[in-house]
C-alpha cells in the first residue's frame, strides 16, 4: 500500500518539480514533496455528482501566501503518504468540500469566525443559502497574503457575487482613484463594509460613519451652504446627492422611541408582511389609512406612539449607491428636492429590519408623504415648505402664530391693565 502511493507521487513528480523549485527554500521538504505532485497543472478529482474538484496549487504563489511557513501538513492533517490518497474520504461536492474546510480555518481564525458569525453572509448560510460565502470564496487558501483586503480592485472577491455593484465601484470617484491614480488609500470594499461582519448596507448609520470617518470635515463643509446641515446629514443618504444619476425614492422607516432604534422583525415571528398586506387591502400599496393602520398594529401591545415612522431619502438600488462622482458634480440644488412634484418623492417604501439584518420593505402610495396622517414620517426633517404636505404647513404656522401670539396677548393685557389701574388710581386720588 505505501510502495503504491510512492510510485503514484514519483509517477506525476517530474510534471510538477519546476513549480515545486520555483517556490525555492521558503517552503519545507515536506511542503515541496507535497508540491511534486500539486503543482501540477490540471490535477483534478472527479466526485460522484459529476464535478471535478481541481487538486492544482500554484507552488509560487503559495510561497508568498501567509501559509508558508505553516505547509500543507496543518490544514490536512488527516492526509500522509502512507495513506494518501485517503481511499475512505468521499466528496459529495465542491460546495462540501468548502463548508468542510472552514473548520479547519476556525481552529486557527477563531477571532475572525466570531465576527463572521454576525454577518449578512453567515446569516444567508443559516437560512439555507447555499451560495452565502464562506472562508474559501473569499481567500484563496493556498494563495491568500497578508492584509488582503487592500490588493488591487481587481483582485477583489466581492466581485465574484456583487458584479454590478463592483463595475459601477470601479467607475466611481473611489475606484478611479484607485485604479487609475494609484492612490491605494482610496477605499475599497472592506473600508466601507468590513471584511467580515459584513453588515446589510441599509440598516444602520455604518455607511455614513464610513463616508464621515474618511471625509472628517463634511459637515462643516456643507454648513457653509446648506441650511440645517445636521438635519440632512440625519435623514438624506450620502449617494443620493453624490450619485446624481441615481434615482433616488423615500424609505419611511418603522422606529422604536422607547428602545431609540429601528424596529426589527422577530426571527421565527413574521409579522411585518403579513400586517402591511392586511392593512393593503386593495394590494396597490400603503395609502394614508393603509399606513396608520399598520402602525396602529405595531403599537397595539405596549406604548402609544412607541413605534413611529423615520423618513430618509435614498438611492433606488445598491449598484446606484456605488456610483459616487467627484464632489463638485455632486447636487447643491435645493430644488431638485424641495419643490413640488419633485421626482425623489414619487416612488415611497415603507421598511423594517429583517430577521437577518437586511431590511424587508413593503410599497407605499406616493399620496402618504401628502397626509396629515404621515407627520411622524417627516417630523425627523421638517421644514416649512420642505415637505410638500400643504395643509401641514398651514398648521405649523398656526401653531407658530399662536406660540408667537400668547406671550404677546399676555404682555398687551398686562400693558392694558396696568395703565386701566393707574387711571383708575388717578382718578380716585382726585
Amino acid at each position: 500500500m505505501v510502495m503504491a502511493a510512492l510510485f503514484a507521487v514519483a509517477g506525476v513528480l517530474f510534471a510538477g518539480q519546476g513549480t515545486a523549485s520555483a517556490a525555492g527554500s521558503a517552503l519545507s521538504k515536506p511542503t515541496q514533496q507535497c508540491l511534486g505532485c500539486h503543482s501540477a497543472k490540471g490535477l483534478e478529482k472527479k466526485l460522484a455528482n459529476g464535478e471535478t474538484l481541481s487538486l492544482h496549487v500554484d507552488g509560487s504563489a503559495f510561497a508568498e501566501s501567509v501559509h508558508n511557513m505553516i505547509g500543507c501538513a496543518v490544514c490536512h492533517a488527516d492526509v500522509t503518504l502512507e495513506n494518501h490518497p485517503p481511499l475512505k474520504t468521499k466528496i459529495a461536492s465542491i460546495r462540501e468540500n468548502s463548508l468542510e474546510l472552514t473548520k479547519v480555518c476556525r481552529s486557527c481564525h477563531a477571532d475572525k469566525f466570531k465576527l463572521y458569525e454576525g454577518s449578512i453572509h453567515a446569516a444567508l448560510l443559516r437560512d439555507g443559502v447555499s451560495v452565502a460565502p464562506v472562508c474559501t470564496d473569499c481567500h484563496s487558501p493556498h494563495s491568500i497574503r497578508a492584509k488582503a483586503a487592500r490588493e488591487s480592485i481587481a483582485d477583489v472577491p466581492c466581485r465574484n457575487c456583487h458584479g454590478s455593484i463592483y463595475d459601477a465601484y470601479a467607475d466611481s470617484v473611489h475606484g478611479k482613484a484607485r485604479s487609475k491614480s494609484g492612490n491605494a488609500g482610496a477605499p475599497i470594499c472592506a473600508d466601507c463594509h468590513r471584511a467580515h461582519d459584513v453588515s446589510a448596507a441599509t440598516t444602520g448609520d455604518q455607511l455614513k460613519n464610513a463616508c464621515l470617518g474618511c471625509h472628517q470635515g463634511a459637515l462643516a463643509a456643507h454648513q457653509t451652504w446648506l441650511p440645517n446641515a445636521e438635519l440632512h446629514f440625519e435623514a438624506v443618504s450620502c449617494p443620493a446627492c453624490h450619485a446624481p444619476s441615481a434615482k433616488r425614492k423615500v424609505d419611511l422607516r418603522l422606529y422604536d422611541n422607547v428602545a431609540k432604534e429601528r424596529v426589527a422583525e422577530k426571527a421565527g415571528v413574521p409579522q411585518f408582511e403579513s400586517r402591511a398586506r392586511s392593512a393593503d387591502a386593495k394590494g396597490v400599496g400603503l395609502d394614508a389609512m393603509a399606513l396608520q393602520s399598520l402602525l396602529r398594529e405595531f403599537n397595539r401591545e405596549g406604548i402609544d406612539n412607541k413605534t413611529t415612522l423615520r423618513g430618509r431619502l435614498e438611492v433606488s438600488t445598491g449598484a446606484e449607491a456605488h456610483q459616487l462622482a467627484d464632489k463638485t458634480q455632486a447636487i447643491q440644488d435645493c430644488a431638485k428636492c424641495h419643490r413640488h412634484g419633485a421626482d425623489p418623492f414619487q416612488s415611497v417604501t415603507v421598511s423594517i429590519v429583517g430577521p437577518d439584518g437586511r431590511p424587508l420593505r413593503y410599497g407605499a402610495q406616493q399620496e402618504v408623504l401628502n397626509s396629515m396622517i404621515s407627520v411622524d414620517s417627516v417630523g425627523g426633517f421638517y421644514a416649512i415648505g420642505g415637505t410638500r404636505i400643504k395643509l401641514l404647513d398651514i398648521l405649523v404656522a398656526l401653531a407658530l402664530l399662536s406660540g408667537i401670539a400668547v406671550p404677546v396677548g399676555h404682555l398687551t393685557l398686562s400693558w392694558l391693565f396696568r395703565r386701566y389701574a393707574k387711571k383708575i388710581g388717578g382718578q380716585e386720588d382726585s
